[in-house]
């Protein structure tokens, strides 16, 4: 009857560990088509400038926030999301550009083909170190400089000018992009600092 019993008592131990996996990975499933609805959310938020194709919007902003929430590994996976979502033709681009995958192809395609990386490089750098708001701010910084990279460099395919680039997809840009940063990073430190979701 013990062993009888222990045995129940295992088999039980058991299910609750494998049911508390399953809760903890729906949860994380969750996290991650969250986020890709905050960036598609954020994208909406746009303003056209006159001087350039590339429209001013929040999206740089959830991304680095999504990178310093979820980490390296979830940011990138729910920015992989976002592209995939917007290939499939859901409106989670920002509405000035033509939509779907002609997006990608467009003067924001660099921009938006690197956000995967982007958010992997701000989570990764804001996971290795000590959780404050100058490693978040750092982490930030290091994520738009990829992030310009890429969407400068297709400006460039696009235009055959580096100054034209330089014109379309930066100089209009500095200003909002340092208090994207900022804000980001103030908002990924209250979130590690409250959240019981581990980064």
């Amino acid at each position: 009857m013990q062993i009888g019993e222990q045995s129940m008592a295992k088999s039980f131990a058991e299910a609750l560990r494998r049911d508390d996996r399953a809760l903890r990975g729906a949860r994380q499933l969750l996290l991650i088509l969250g986020a890709s609805f905050l960036v598609a959310l954020c994208a909406h938020i746009s303003l056209p400038l006159p001087f350039t194709p590339v429209p001013l919007t929040m999206q740089n902003f959830a991304v680095l926030l999504v990178g310093l929430a979820l980490g390296s590994r979830r940011g990138f996976a729910a920015l992989v999301l976002y592209l995939a979502e917007g290939i499939m033709g859901m409106p989670v681009f920002s509405p000035t550009g033509p939509g779907g995958i002609a997006q990608l192809i467009g003067p924001t395609g660099g921009f938006l083909l690197a956000y995967p990386f982007v958010a992997a490089l701000a989570g990764w750098v804001w996971e290795n170190g000590k959780p404050n708001f100058l490693r978040a701010t750092v982490a930030g910084v290091f994520a738009e400089i990829l992030l310009f990279t890429g969407g400068l460099s297709w400006l460039v395919v696009l235009t055959h000018s580096f100054a034209q680039a330089i014109r379309f997809g930066l100089y209009g840009f500095v200003f909002a992009e340092v208090i994207k940063v900022m804000s980001a990073a103030a908002l990924a430190v209250r979130y590690q600092r409250f959240s019981k979701v581990p980064l």
